[in-house]
């Protein structure tokens, strides 16, 4: 049985040396981080990749798997994992009748709203090949359906798809599992084609992420932007349902060390809500992170609340690593 991060903070909370007032308060922020539910909408052209690319990121041997309760919206497949939905659509591309009930099903989706009034989808993830020529599918997805019916255009993410074959599969070096010179810049500048083409459209400015589901290749990069843009008292919710097998976030374009800045992010994230509000803490700011978990945690952060982010940390750590 997996351990809960949140049951096991809030029964440590009252053996720190911090006021009964703040004890209560960051009860209740573990109440509140209790009620989040994060919701992901991925669409892609038949053919992109979408469910190798959920498969890849998610731990989906705990997924449960389920329709729209409204018989309008069945083609968006519903996954519940542990307090995050993936809603999978099927995006544009099988027939004019087809596309125009896609396309109606992801606004209705867009538009739904959650038991508090904010919007159900906190995030788009919109999946395209990139082996094939044909963008105009892709593009009328993003930029007639997505970008005009999302209120909150930072909460789109373009992932390109299949990069290992993206030049029929020349200058993929299956050895080293990434591309090779010639590959890496053909992909970059199709990168920068789709983010122009979107841009010049809309006006709204989306860096993709090229990756290859199948190989493993840039999964780690995909994950670090979803963590990104997911809201930051949501972003745990990545961490519990994160694909525990470790090959799979080896292989990056090492830009950025995407792995360890997706750790810092969620659990610096984590800690500021857990510990939002409380009297001891208005100091925190951004001394949490890389510090946290350490055994110098209280001479870095600074008094009580020193030690209850460095318990708090260690539990983390020995929940996630």
């Amino acid at each position: 049985m997996e351990r809960n991060i949140l049951e096991e903070i809030e029964k440590e909370i009252d053996k720190w040396g911090i006021s009964e007032k703040d004890k209560a308060k960051m009860h209740k922020n573990i109440m509140e981080l209790r009620n989040q539910n994060l919701n992901i909408l991925i669409t892609g052209a038949t053919g992109s990749g979408k469910s190798s690319t959920i498969n890849a990121m998610f731990n989906m041997e705990v997924a449960k798997v389920g329709y729209g309760v409204d018989p309008e919206t069945m083609d968006i497949e519903k996954y519940d994992l542990d307090k995050l939905t993936i809603w999978d659509s099927p995006g544009l591309g099988d027939g004019k009748e087809a596309d125009i009930r896609h396309a109606k099903n992801i606004v209705e989706k867009l538009y739904e709203k959650d038991k508090d009034g904010n919007a159900l989808i906190d995030l788009v993830l919109v999946i395209v090949d990139g082996s094939s020529r044909d963008m105009g599918t892709s593009f009328e997805l993003i930029n007639e359906v997505i970008i005009p019916n999302i209120e909150n255009k930072s909460r789109i993410l373009i992932g390109i798809n299949q990069c290992d074959v993206a030049m029929k599969g020349k200058y993929w070096n299956n050895e080293e599992k990434k591309p090779e010179i010639e590959l890496q810049k053909f992909l970059d500048e199709k990168a920068e084609s789709v983010r122009r083409r979107v841009k010049e459209s809309t006006g709204v400015d989306i860096e993709p992420v090229v990756y290859s589901a199948e190989k493993y290749y840039n999964i780690s990069k995909l994950f670090f932007n979803i963590v990104k843009y997911t809201p930051s008292k949501k972003r745990f919710i990545n961490a519990i349902n994160q694909n525990k097998e470790t090959e799979i976030w080896k292989k990056s374009d090492e830009l950025r060390k995407y792995e360890k800045e997706t750790k810092e992010t969620i659990k610096k994230s984590f800690m500021e809500s857990v510990t939002d509000g409380i009297e001891t803490g208005k100091d925190i700011g951004g001394n949490i992170g890389s510090t946290i978990g350490r055994r110098k945690a209280g001479e870095v952060i600074g008094g009580v609340i020193g030690g209850v982010i460095g318990a708090a940390g260690a539990i983390w750590d020995s929940i996630f690593g």
